[in-house]
Protein backbone atom coordinates (compact mmCIF):
# COMPACT_ATOMS: atom_id res chain seq x y z
CA UNK A 1 0.00 0.00 0.00
CA UNK A 2 1.41 3.42 -1.08
CA UNK A 3 0.30 5.33 1.97
CA UNK A 4 0.88 8.88 1.03
CA UNK A 5 1.29 9.30 -2.90
CA UNK A 6 -2.37 8.00 -3.61
CA UNK A 7 -4.46 8.22 0.13
CA UNK A 8 -3.33 11.93 0.25
CA UNK A 9 -4.76 12.33 -2.91
CA UNK A 10 -7.75 10.82 -1.67
CA UNK A 11 -8.36 12.06 1.72
CA UNK A 12 -7.74 15.94 0.19
CA UNK A 13 -10.15 16.44 -2.28
CA UNK A 14 -10.67 12.94 -4.31
CA UNK A 15 -12.77 10.88 -2.72
CA UNK A 16 -15.30 8.97 -4.60
CA UNK A 17 -18.18 6.79 -3.31
CA UNK A 18 -17.79 3.37 -5.12
CA UNK A 19 -21.17 1.57 -6.56
CA UNK A 20 -23.21 -0.31 -4.58
CA UNK A 21 -21.34 -4.30 -5.08
CA UNK A 22 -23.47 -6.25 -7.47
CA UNK A 23 -25.62 -9.23 -5.91
CA UNK A 24 -24.77 -8.57 -2.24
CA UNK A 25 -27.60 -9.57 0.12
CA UNK A 26 -27.58 -9.08 3.85
CA UNK A 27 -29.41 -11.48 6.43
CA UNK A 28 -27.62 -11.14 9.58
CA UNK A 29 -29.27 -9.55 12.03
CA UNK A 30 -28.11 -6.43 14.11
CA UNK A 31 -26.45 -7.64 17.21
CA UNK A 32 -28.71 -6.49 20.29
CA UNK A 33 -26.07 -4.57 21.99
CA UNK A 34 -26.46 -0.74 22.14
CA UNK A 35 -23.71 1.53 22.01
CA UNK A 36 -22.98 3.60 25.02
CA UNK A 37 -24.16 7.35 23.87
CA UNK A 38 -21.53 9.42 23.64
CA UNK A 39 -21.15 12.98 23.36
CA UNK A 40 -20.23 14.66 19.96
CA UNK A 41 -16.83 15.70 20.21
CA UNK A 42 -15.79 18.99 18.25
CA UNK A 43 -18.36 21.27 20.13
CA UNK A 44 -17.28 24.67 18.42
CA UNK A 45 -19.30 26.37 16.37
CA UNK A 46 -21.32 23.25 15.69
CA UNK A 47 -25.62 23.56 14.90
CA UNK A 48 -27.65 22.40 17.65
CA UNK A 49 -29.36 19.87 15.15
CA UNK A 50 -26.21 18.79 13.73
CA UNK A 51 -25.27 17.80 17.43
CA UNK A 52 -28.72 16.22 17.39
CA UNK A 53 -28.16 13.93 14.38
CA UNK A 54 -24.94 12.96 15.91
CA UNK A 55 -26.35 12.09 19.24
CA UNK A 56 -28.75 10.22 17.52
CA UNK A 57 -26.90 8.20 15.47
CA UNK A 58 -24.52 7.50 18.62
CA UNK A 59 -27.01 6.28 20.32
CA UNK A 60 -27.97 3.34 17.86
CA UNK A 61 -27.01 -0.21 17.77
CA UNK A 62 -23.94 -1.42 16.83
CA UNK A 63 -24.37 -2.65 13.06
CA UNK A 64 -21.40 -4.21 12.78
CA UNK A 65 -20.62 -7.68 14.71
CA UNK A 66 -17.05 -7.41 16.81
CA UNK A 67 -15.82 -10.04 14.04
CA UNK A 68 -16.78 -7.06 11.18
CA UNK A 69 -15.20 -4.61 13.43
CA UNK A 70 -11.86 -7.20 13.60
CA UNK A 71 -11.68 -7.56 9.82
CA UNK A 72 -12.24 -3.80 9.46
CA UNK A 73 -9.49 -3.03 12.04
CA UNK A 74 -7.57 -5.21 10.64
CA UNK A 75 -8.10 -3.79 6.51
CA UNK A 76 -7.75 -0.67 7.63
CA UNK A 77 -4.22 -1.06 9.12
CA UNK A 78 -2.89 -2.89 5.87
CA UNK A 79 -4.32 0.38 3.87
CA UNK A 80 -2.58 3.28 6.40
CA UNK A 81 -0.06 1.14 8.55
CA UNK A 82 1.84 3.08 11.80
CA UNK A 83 4.99 4.64 10.45
CA UNK A 84 7.71 6.62 11.44
CA UNK A 85 5.57 10.21 10.97
CA UNK A 86 2.19 9.22 12.44
CA UNK A 87 0.05 6.56 13.75
CA UNK A 88 -1.51 3.50 11.97
CA UNK A 89 -5.99 3.66 10.83
CA UNK A 90 -6.59 1.65 13.79
CA UNK A 91 -4.83 4.61 16.33
CA UNK A 92 -6.78 7.57 14.43
CA UNK A 93 -10.40 4.94 15.09
CA UNK A 94 -11.04 4.46 11.86
CA UNK A 95 -13.05 2.22 12.60
CA UNK A 96 -15.21 4.01 15.13
CA UNK A 97 -15.98 6.41 12.16
CA UNK A 98 -16.95 3.39 9.81
CA UNK A 99 -19.20 2.47 11.98
CA UNK A 100 -20.87 5.80 12.46
CA UNK A 101 -20.86 6.53 8.78
CA UNK A 102 -22.47 3.40 7.68
CA UNK A 103 -25.59 4.48 10.09
CA UNK A 104 -25.03 8.13 8.83
CA UNK A 105 -25.07 7.36 5.75
CA UNK A 106 -27.10 3.46 5.05
CA UNK A 107 -26.59 3.34 1.34
CA UNK A 108 -22.86 2.02 2.42
CA UNK A 109 -24.68 -0.69 4.57
CA UNK A 110 -25.15 -3.65 2.38
CA UNK A 111 -21.40 -3.13 0.47
CA UNK A 112 -19.86 -3.04 3.44
CA UNK A 113 -21.85 -5.88 5.03
CA UNK A 114 -21.77 -7.83 1.86
CA UNK A 115 -17.98 -7.08 1.48
CA UNK A 116 -16.83 -8.26 4.41
CA UNK A 117 -18.75 -11.83 3.56
CA UNK A 118 -17.70 -12.04 0.13
CA UNK A 119 -13.64 -11.59 2.23
CA UNK A 120 -14.08 -14.84 4.73
CA UNK A 121 -16.04 -16.76 1.98
CA UNK A 122 -13.06 -16.11 -0.08
CA UNK A 123 -10.81 -16.85 2.81
CA UNK A 124 -12.45 -19.63 4.04
CA UNK A 125 -12.01 -21.21 0.77
CA UNK A 126 -8.34 -20.40 -0.09
CA UNK A 127 -6.91 -20.91 3.79
CA UNK A 128 -10.16 -22.57 5.68
CA UNK A 129 -10.29 -19.43 7.59
CA UNK A 130 -11.99 -16.52 8.09
CA UNK A 131 -10.05 -12.76 7.08
CA UNK A 132 -9.41 -11.85 10.71
CA UNK A 133 -7.77 -15.32 11.62
CA UNK A 134 -5.67 -15.92 8.83
CA UNK A 135 -1.77 -15.18 9.09
CA UNK A 136 -0.85 -11.76 8.31
CA UNK A 137 0.74 -13.32 4.85
CA UNK A 138 -2.38 -14.48 4.04
CA UNK A 139 -4.24 -11.56 4.41
CA UNK A 140 -1.78 -9.78 2.09
CA UNK A 141 -2.10 -12.04 -0.38
CA UNK A 142 -5.94 -11.61 -0.14
CA UNK A 143 -5.71 -7.80 -0.32
CA UNK A 144 -3.55 -8.12 -3.24
CA UNK A 145 -5.87 -9.67 -5.14
CA UNK A 146 -8.85 -7.20 -5.18
CA UNK A 147 -6.62 -3.62 -4.06
CA UNK A 148 -5.50 -3.25 -7.90
CA UNK A 149 -8.48 -2.70 -10.31
CA UNK A 150 -6.55 -3.34 -13.14
CA UNK A 151 -4.78 -5.95 -12.21
CA UNK A 152 -7.27 -8.28 -10.68
CA UNK A 153 -9.30 -10.86 -11.94
CA UNK A 154 -12.95 -10.87 -13.12
CA UNK A 155 -14.01 -13.18 -10.56
CA UNK A 156 -12.54 -10.70 -8.25
CA UNK A 157 -14.62 -7.76 -9.17
CA UNK A 158 -17.22 -7.68 -6.16
CA UNK A 159 -14.00 -7.70 -3.57
CA UNK A 160 -12.45 -5.14 -6.10
CA UNK A 161 -15.69 -3.02 -5.06
CA UNK A 162 -15.31 -3.08 -1.49
CA UNK A 163 -11.62 -2.63 -1.43
CA UNK A 164 -12.35 0.61 -2.72
CA UNK A 165 -15.04 1.56 -0.25
CA UNK A 166 -13.19 0.51 2.34
CA UNK A 167 -10.20 1.91 1.11
CA UNK A 168 -11.85 5.69 0.57
CA UNK A 169 -13.78 5.12 3.92
CA UNK A 170 -10.49 4.50 5.44
CA UNK A 171 -8.60 7.61 4.62
CA UNK A 172 -11.42 9.74 4.76
CA UNK A 173 -11.55 8.62 8.43
CA UNK A 174 -8.03 9.20 8.88
CA UNK A 175 -7.16 12.22 6.95
CA UNK A 176 -10.09 14.03 9.00
CA UNK A 177 -8.40 12.71 12.13
CA UNK A 178 -6.29 14.67 14.82
CA UNK A 179 -3.36 12.53 13.41
CA UNK A 180 -4.29 12.59 9.72
CA UNK A 181 -4.47 16.20 9.76
CA UNK A 182 -0.66 16.59 11.35
CA UNK A 183 0.22 13.36 9.16
CA UNK A 184 -0.69 16.33 6.15
CA UNK A 185 0.75 18.84 8.15
CA UNK A 186 -2.19 21.23 7.68
CA UNK A 187 -1.91 24.13 9.87
CA UNK A 188 -5.17 25.71 8.61
CA UNK A 189 -6.09 29.39 8.66
CA UNK A 190 -3.34 31.70 10.27
CA UNK A 191 -2.78 35.54 9.88
CA UNK A 192 -0.53 36.31 7.28
CA UNK A 193 2.41 39.37 7.43
CA UNK A 194 2.43 41.66 4.97
CA UNK A 195 5.84 43.97 5.14
CA UNK A 196 4.45 46.75 2.66
CA UNK A 197 4.94 47.34 -0.68
CA UNK A 198 8.80 45.72 -2.16
CA UNK A 199 11.53 48.49 -2.26
CA UNK A 200 11.98 47.51 -6.11
CA UNK A 201 8.10 48.50 -6.46
CA UNK A 202 8.19 51.55 -4.86
CA UNK A 203 11.25 52.94 -6.38
CA UNK A 204 9.58 51.66 -10.11
CA UNK A 205 7.20 54.57 -8.92
CA UNK A 206 9.10 57.39 -7.11
CA UNK A 207 6.98 56.14 -4.03
CA UNK A 208 8.28 55.87 -0.26
CA UNK A 209 6.84 55.12 3.13
CA UNK A 210 6.86 57.44 5.78
CA UNK A 211 8.20 57.14 8.59
CA UNK A 212 5.35 56.98 10.60
CA UNK A 213 3.98 54.44 8.06
CA UNK A 214 7.13 52.43 8.23
CA UNK A 215 6.22 52.86 12.53
CA UNK A 216 3.01 51.98 12.66
CA UNK A 217 1.93 49.85 10.12
CA UNK A 218 4.84 48.19 8.42
CA UNK A 219 5.59 46.34 11.43
CA UNK A 220 6.74 42.82 10.69
CA UNK A 221 10.47 41.63 10.81
CA UNK A 222 11.66 40.92 7.36
CA UNK A 223 12.97 37.44 6.75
Amino acid sequence: MDRRKSLKLLATGAIAVPTVIAGCNIDDKKTSAATVVAEPQFNLDRNPDELKREKEILSKEKFFTPEEMATITILGDIIIPKDTVSGSASDAKVPDFIEFIVKDMPNHQIPMKGGLRWLDMQCLTRYNKAFKDCSQQQQIEMVDMIAYPKKAKPEMSQGVEFFKLMRNLTATGFYTSEIGVKDIGYAGNIPTQWNGVPDDVLKQYNLSYTEKELKECVSFDKK
